[in-house]
């Protein structure tokens, strides 16, 4: 077996000029590894670079694989995704990972930036108050899920009610609403958190469903989880997908 054309090219695409360490002491593992994710998987669907290397950001964050998020920093950069994109994709992963698994990544993404000239901070992306940040996110849990949540942050019982209120200032409130990538982009990487960390099969449901009801159809969804494969694996990429396939009762 040898390294096809095609995965050359695309790694030469993600890093321009770089040779694995990994060609020298794991030959037959970079050529099996690159051929099925540089050739077989990339070219399976039409989904765009851009998009497929959000994703793909968010997934290794999802899955705390530190060391090869901070190697696709590099290609997903000559992919066209911005810093901005990127610090997006880490801040809201602490609404859904805390920043006890996040924090590794936000320090990943800062040491990207100033190793490529990229002035800290970054352009701020908030949009809302401290005396708007409910209603703000209210009308995104709205937007994203329907009528129904209009009043989900008064929902629950009494000793737990708190934690739907945080859901809507804190989590849609202050993350969703933020600038940098949109509601659709958004839902996506939520998805990507989700099925990533594993275990979260009935929040996994009700975002495949706000992916859906956003324009990211269930095809789209598909194509996401298969891009995603050579950085999770199987199980919890097929959990994925039978969660999506719930959507419309396919067994």
């Amino acid at each position: 077996m040898s390294i096809s054309q095609k995965a050359q090219e695309y790694h030469e695409r993600m890093f321009p000029g770089y040779e694995s360490k990994l060609l020298k002491t794991d030959p037959e593992l970079i050529e099996l590894f690159d051929n099925f994710a540089f050739d077989e998987v990339v070219n399976h669907d039409d989904l765009d670079d851009h998009t497929r290397f959000i994703a793909i950001l968010a997934t290794l964050l999802g899955c705390q694989g530190i060391d090869e998020f901070k190697a696709m920093l590099t290609a997903a950069y000559h992919f066209e995704v911005t810093a901005i994109e990127m610090k997006e994709i880490v801040y809201q992963g602490i609404a859904y990972l805390g920043i006890g698994r996040v924090l590794p990544f936000l320090h990943a993404v800062n040491d990207f930036c100033t190793a490529n000239d990229i002035k800290l901070p970054l352009q701020g992306q908030s949009t809302t108050t401290s005396e708007n940040r409910l209603e703000k996110g209210r009308l995104a849990q709205v937007e994203i899920f329907g009528e129904s949540m209009r009043d989900f942050y008064q929902s629950g019982d009494e000793d737990s009610k708190h934690i739907n209120y945080w859901l809507t200032d804190n989590c849609f409130g202050d993350y969703y609403t933020r600038g940098g990538l949109d509601y659709r982009q958004r839902e996506m990487i939520t998805f990507c958190f989700l099925l990533a960390q594993g275990g979260c099969e009935p929040q996994l449901i009700s975002h495949a469903a706000a992916n859906v009801r956003l324009g990211n159809d269930q095809t789209f969804l598909i194509k996401v989880i298969s891009q995603c494969i050579p950085f999770i694996g199987y199980p919890r990429s097929l959990n994925a997908l039978r969660c999506v396939k719930a959507l419309k009762g396919d067994k």
